[in-house]
């Protein structure tokens, strides 16, 4: 069955003795690495421990599948449970894991993990379809993932940080885990024993690692009157295209976010200050983006955002009906947008 993250948290506090193994997958490789690694701690105290914990690797047990099965079912030395971990998995052990759970009993705990399983992966399917297994998807971290992972880290290391610096810390990190606490790691080493983390400090060691979104071409082209912000939004929605991304679906999150602004706009019509509107929206806008949206609020009135979703209507129209490449009907919708940010923004300051 899937664990949800708060199934795997309960689980992690109290293992439930019926649960037999699990299936890690994804391309999160920082989160599938803390899965992995939390799960052996709840069978034993050292994940390096040559008495408890045995590491195989799936190529090797696609080759000797007797390796799993001696494993599996030997008995720990100093008595306990076991957990036996097989690495780089494929849908080739599928078939010997069916087997070995029908004809071996075994107490020991069984990881099995592979970022290059995915939902559709019989491996995946075969523990899914089983109450004493646990799945555990590992996708990219989402905004809230992010601040998160950074708030916990530097919380145990008992460091303080302003909301200026750690606006800019989550703004800069990628949405893969190990990268992110490898750099979260750096920085405290470069803090040494002062615990006090400055926007100086954030910039000075973090490298930006921010990785393309939907919602960073439109943060960008909605933004258009900050200078540089137009190529910025230009280039995440190329970076968008080269990882495969539809062109539709950019233009889908673009008038999203402009239909956000209008929502926040009717909420401010009521008598509700920004940030009053803003603590109202649902979902709420995410923390080191607020200033951004703020400072869009300021210069995007209700009819020049009727005109942008207008504009997107078109192009998404234009994109299934005409036989321009979607791409850059797109990429021309974004420059407009952007263009008129940058007229907007000029006439705000005057």
């Amino acid at each position: 069955m899937q664990f949800k993250p708060a199934q795997i948290e309960k689980y992690l506090k109290k293992p439930e003795a019926g649960i037999k193994g699990f299936v890690i997958y994804g391309a999160n490789e920082g989160l599938v690495s803390e899965y992995v690694r939390s799960l052996i701690k709840t069978v034993a105290a050292d994940v390096n421990d040559p008495f408890q914990v045995v590491y195989l690797n799936g190529a090797n047990v696609n080759a000797d599948p007797g390796l799993l099965f001696g494993e599996y079912g030997a008995q720990s030395l100093m008595g306990g449970r076991r957990a036996v971990v097989v690495q780089d998995a494929d849908n080739n052990l599928t078939k010997h894991l069916k087997n070995m759970m029908e004809t071996v009993v075994s107490d020991a705990l069984l990881i099995i993990y592979s970022s290059s399983l995915n939902k559709k992966s019989s491996l995946v399917a075969f523990a899914e379809g089983r109450d004493d297994f646990g799945v555990l998807p590992c996708y990219e971290d989402r905004d809230e993932d992010i601040f998160s992972t950074v708030r916990q880290a530097l919380v145990e290391g008992g460091y303080r940080i302003g909301n200026e610096a750690l606006q800019l810390m989550c703004a800069r990190f990628s949405n893969d885990r190990k990268t992110n606490l490898g750099e979260i790691q750096k920085l405290m080493t470069y803090m040494g024993d002062a615990k006090e983390i400055a926007v100086a400090d954030v910039a000075e060691v973090i490298c930006d690692q921010s990785a393309s979104s939907s919602e960073d071409v439109s943060y960008y082209a909605a933004s258009g009157y900050i200078r540089g912000n137009m190529e910025k939004a230009l280039n995440a929605y190329r970076r968008l295209l080269n990882e495969g991304n539809e062109p539709i679906s950019v233009v889908r999150t673009l008038a999203y976010h402009f239909i956000r602004m209008v929502s926040c706009l009717g909420i401010m019509e009521k008598g509700e200050s920004l940030d009053k509107a803003l603590y109202k929206l649902t979902p709420r806008i995410i923390f080191f983006r607020e200033s951004s949206f703020k400072q869009q609020m300021s210069v995007w009135k209700k009819d020049k955002i009727f005109a942008v979703l207008d504009l997107l209507y078109k192009c998404e129209k234009d994109c299934k009906t005409t036989n321009m490449p979607a791409a850059d009907i797109v990429s021309y919708a974004i420059m407009q947008i952007a263009s008129e940010a940058a007229r907007l923004g000029r006439t705000a300051s005057y």
